[in-house]
């Protein structure tokens, strides 16, 4: 894990990757199971698959709020599509697992309809990341305080 921004912007495309020492199908696990996605961002009920809404319980986010999630694509182990809607807006994330040399690259796409808020956004994928490294390792989950505000100039300048 590191505390220096990793974020960029792709076009509109707000793009962060982290690399694990692990097989695909390991870190496809993390991302999809519930009991392993609640260790690091939060649990899901729900019948997934392409087309269907789960909802997901924010474990990190102030009130641990439930979020419903639409699986606009699902091809395992190599990517992920889903979508949001809720009262801070729009979402459109999708996650992207490679195997590489020694292990699984996972590239996070938020899609973005537009910037505003990147200074915000951007620290909270780099935390949520590295609580998914901290989770695959078995090591304390960091701190947000150390991603926000420290971390939002980084991200704003990505904007200009």
């Amino acid at each position: 894990m590191t505390n220096a921004p990793t974020g960029r912007l792709e076009g509109r495309d707000l793009v962060l990757t982290r690399t694990f020492p692990a097989g695909i199908d390991d870190v496809w696990a993390s991302v999809t199971e519930s009991d392993r996605t609640a260790r690091w961002f939060g649990r899901w009920t729900g019948e997934a698959g392409p087309g269907r809404t789960v909802k997901v319980q924010m474990a990190y986010e102030e009130g641990t709020p439930w979020v419903e999630a639409r699986i606009d694509a699902c091809e395992p182990p190599r990517r992920l599509e889903v979508s949001t809607v809720d009262e801070v807006g729009a979402w459109h994330l999708e996650l992207r697992l490679t195997a590489v040399e020694g292990g699984t690259e996972l590239r996070l796409v938020h899609h973005l309809e537009t910037t505003e808020g990147l200074g915000e956004v951007g620290p909270g994928w780099e935390y949520y990341l590295d609580n998914l490294v901290a989770a695959r390792e078995d090591r304390p989950l960091p701190d947000f305080n150390d991603y926000y505000p420290s971390m939002k100039s980084h991200f704003e300048a990505l904007a200009v």
